[in-house]
């Protein structure tokens, strides 16, 4: 049987959400070991004088304990 940790973690982009998500999931796995998922908390924009000035992700990541 295995047991898993979930941890949040926020990641941005100036390209959009799935770039954000990607690099979120990149940089997870270079600091988490046995990364299996993750799921999308909430999206959201910073804008700077009504542009958009980057893409943000809130995200749950889940990982396998040893």
């Amino acid at each position: 049987m295995a047991v898993a940790r979930v941890t949040e973690i926020i990641s941005g982009s100036k390209k959009g959400f799935q770039d954000a998500v990607e690099k979120g999931i990149k940089r997870a796995n270079e600091t988490l070991k046995n990364v299996e998922g993750c799921w999308i908390k909430d999206q959201s924009v910073i804008l700077d004088k009504g542009e958009i000035k980057e893409y943000r992700v809130v995200m749950k990541i889940t990982f396998v304990l040893k």
